[in-house]
């Protein structure tokens, strides 16, 4: 399976990186193709341009044509090809770095990710990837996230972005809180990392994808 993996912390040392490093490892282990695309260290533009600005009835090709910018024709060409995502970032706020949400307007336009035929309609996905996977780390109690916020990031990818590009099946599993885990605790998450990438692309059945 050939699977995109975006990264999106702008610090090295961080555990976003640390998960990222070990989850595509673990692809690669099980024989997968790992396109691998750190946001920070491509320096990817987040703002949509407006030479760039998009139709609805946009085919895969014309979106492609419609920049000059090579990386985001790159960007847009890979995630049109993969047959599965994996993404790991941080909360911020309730939302993904605004790299990765500049990612989400530039790349994910129709003819790539969507087709919509009316304004008022449904959106018909594209995308070939039918699995995705997503790391998040945070600090906020996962009680408090859900109960007094209502879990943003979750609306953001399981009911926004993901359904209407074409993936069916979705799993997101957050690390918290980070601040101050201890090494000990780092580490039993890392393992955790290789077993759900496991059950995610390896096919195999796990409570979340049934």
């Amino acid at each position: 399976m050939k699977v995109l993996s975006l990264l999106a912390h702008p610090r090295s040392t961080s555990f976003c990186h640390a998960i990222s490093a070990r989850a595509c490892a673990a692809l690669r282990a099980a024989g997968h193709e790992v396109v691998h695309h750190d946001l920070y260290e491509d320096g990817f533009e987040p703002r949509l341009m407006a030479d760039e600005a998009y139709s609805i009835g946009d085919s895969v090709e014309q979106a492609l044509a419609r920049s000059t910018d090579p990386l985001l024709r790159q960007y847009r060409k890979t995630v049109a090809e993969a047959e599965g995502l994996l993404i790991v970032h941080p909360n911020w706020w309730g939302k993904p770095p605004a790299i990765l949400s500049g990612w989400l307007d530039r790349v994910l336009v129709p003819g790539v990710a969507y087709r919509l035929e009316r304004a008022e309609g449904r959106p018909e996905g594209l995308l070939v990837a039918r699995r995705a996977l997503i790391f998040n780390t945070s600090d906020t109690p996962e009680e408090r996230e859900r109960d007094e916020f209502g879990d943003p990031l979750e609306l953001i990818w399981g009911r926004c972005v993901l359904p209407f590009c074409g993936v069916e099946r979705y799993r997101r599993i957050v690390f918290r809180p980070v601040v101050d885990s201890a090494p000990a605790q780092r580490a039993q998450w890392l393992e955790s990392v290789e077993t759900a990438v496991e059950a995610a692309f390896a096919g195999k059945p796990g409570e979340a994808w049934d």
